[in-house]
């Protein structure tokens, strides 16, 4: 039986034969560094991004390093992190464990920064426990402190009050998080966001079990305010023409515009449910949608810890119902909002019973499936 290996060994970076450079797709790359591993610490992996270019992560800058450097994971929680933030053009902040988020949250009224980043940890504690975490607007000494009270992997954000980073420093006070890793990233606005703003720097690589690319356009969205969202209609033999006839609130709006931006980067079948600018609950990852929306509800009931109450909450689902079920199953949870693709065969079906249930059913103009 061969020996165990022991924590430090299995925390070193494993360097594996990566080019300096190369080209795939008409894009050419240049290596950042190698990364202390992959996704798994057997795993050898590199870090690069397109040759000359200084971008939002490739160009991130390490304002404190942990024992070891980053891995795989690490940045992909960055990205996915930063990619929820990039859309909200008030303070906001995005919990990212295992390439899905625990919990975001925006500012609302005069919320402090502090107070966005307590919702969005809240959203699941439990998951947030060595999370990342991601701010689209400079982090105040508030926020450090608050940060530094629970275990975290890194910090990211464009920019750090002088009082942060020295907070962040602190290991004599808070010993918990001596290792946390505070990265300072680009101006996140300039992250393609909607439909038309991407080039070829921007496709997505996936490899296949044999090898085998697939190289395909970024996940952007269409929408990109309130003034975007379109009342759901749909007409079938069953039912006629059926129009949703219950108008969301100023609010549930902006929840449903976060709700939807935020599903972007929630692995598929994806529902995320918000109030008030907090996601209370992600479903992720399941195989049919009433499983996501019932995953959610439970993860609400089991992990949520702050005070709000699903009444009256918005939902949006990355993919369109099937059946009635789902709305059914959101509107017994509270969910009075939901916004979803269009395009199925009972779409008029789906919409009448939303409007028996007293819930606003608006249709979102694409699918956004994240395969990742």
């Amino acid at each position: 039986m061969g020996k165990a290996l022991s924590r430090s060994s299995y925390l070193e970076k494993n360097v594996g034969d990566f080019p300096e450079k190369f080209e795939i797709a008409g894009v050419s790359y240049e290596k950042i560094d190698d990364l202390r591993y992959g996704t798994n610490p057997h795993q050898a992996a590199a870090y690069y991004r397109p040759a000359g270019t200084c971008g939002v992560i490739g160009g991130m800058v390490t304002v404190k390093n942990g024992k070891n450097g980053l891995s795989q994971t690490n940045l992909e929680d960055i990205s996915g992190a930063l990619n929820i933030v990039k859309f909200c053009d008030r303070p906001a902040c995005a919990v990212m464990k295992h390439v899905n988020p625990s919990g975001a949250a925006v500012a609302v009224g005069t919320e402090s920064l502090k107070q966005v980043y307590i919702k969005a940890r809240d959203a699941d504690p439990r998951a947030a426990f060595g999370s990342v975490i991601a701010f689209n607007v400079k982090v105040d000494e508030e926020t450090a402190k608050e940060i530094m009270s629970t275990f975290a992997e890194c910090v990211v954000a464009p920019d750090y009050a002088p009082e942060a980073v020295a907070v962040f420093n602190d290991g004599a006070t808070y010993k918990l998080n001596r290792q946390i890793r505070i990265l300072k990233c680009g101006d996140v606005s300039k992250l393609p966001r909607y439909t038309g703003e991407t080039g070829p720097e921007y496709n997505t690589l996936k490899v296949l079990a044999d090898g085998s690319l697939i190289v395909a356009a970024p996940l952007t969205t269409s929408l990109r305010s309130t003034d975007d969202l379109m009342t759901a209609a749909g007409e079938n033999s069953r039912c006629g023409a059926v129009r949703s006839e219950i108008a969301p609130t100023e609010q549930q709006k902006k929840d449903l515009l976060f709700s939807w931006h935020v599903n972007l980067s929630v692995r598929s079948n994806g529902v995320v449910i918000v109030k008030n600018g907090q996601t209370l609950c992600v479903g992720t990852g399941e195989q049919d949608r009433v499983g996501a929306i019932e995953q959610a509800v439970a993860k609400f009931k089991q992990k949520y810890a702050g005070p709000e109450t699903l009444e009256g909450a918005v939902m949006s689902s990355d993919g369109f119902f099937p059946f009635e079920d789902g709305v059914e199953v959101a509107a017994a949870a509270g969910v009075k909002a939901i916004i979803s693709p269009a395009g199925s065969l009972r779409d008029a079906d789906v919409i009448k019973r939303a409007n028996e249930l007293k819930v606003a059913l608006i249709h979102a103009p694409e699918r956004i499936f994240s395969h990742h």
